[in-house]
């Protein structure tokens, strides 16, 4: 209770000095007193470490990408692959050029990791029958056997584009190929360009 009447008390000293001096109408209803760790703007949140204040971007944000990228990588959307990574590089390009004030990377990485399996999962779709799988994992170095095992597996596809064959297969150097742009990489290249 008292922090709240403090928190109150903040908000009608910033909101008098706000209306007053700089002749802006404050609304109320939006505004509020919290912690800066707590508090977000424009979709950036703030963390603090022993060298100062650092921008991360608002979880609600990274739920937003995720969604978007959850339409773009949709298995039941029929589109050739470098439509479908021209379209993704788009949107990846945008969002990355306006978050790349973030301070954090992790999540990114993260974000990434899952990503690239939902890419794996499209391609496996895409192979659709067992020999087309088969002959598609021999051309991409996995021996016989595996080819075999997993071309004929009745495994879903999410669970197949996590496995270790797949990732082999389809390793992230395959998607560097074919220009699909990622989050920690985009965000490596646009702060070293700052």
């Amino acid at each position: 209770v008292r922090s709240e009447r403090a928190a109150h008390r903040v908000l009608a000293s910033v909101a008098a000095v706000v209306e007053q001096r700089l002749k802006l109408k404050v609304n109320r209803e939006k505004s509020k007193v919290v912690r800066a760790s707590a508090a977000t703007l424009l979709g950036f949140g703030f963390y603090f470490t022993r060298s100062g204040v650092k921008i991360r971007v608002d979880p609600k944000a990274l739920a937003r990408w995720k969604d978007r990228i959850r339409g773009l990588t949709s298995r039941r959307w029929s589109i050739a692959m470098d439509e479908r990574v021209a379209r993704i590089n788009r949107y990846m390009t945008g969002w990355m050029g306006y978050f790349q004030l973030s301070d954090a990377s992790r999540p990114f990485r993260d974000l990434d990791e899952w990503f690239r399996r939902r890419m794996r999962q499209i391609r496996w779709k895409e192979w659709k029958y067992p020999r087309t799988r088969r002959a598609n994992l021999r051309r991409l170095g996995i021996s016989e056997s595996f080819s075999y095992q997993w071309g004929n597996s009745s495994k879903g596809y999410w669970r197949i584009a996590g496995s270790a064959v797949l990732q082999r297969a389809l390793p992230n150097s395959y998607w560097d190929d074919l220009g699909l742009l990622t989050l920690r990489p985009t965000w490596q290249r646009l702060r070293s360009a700052r």
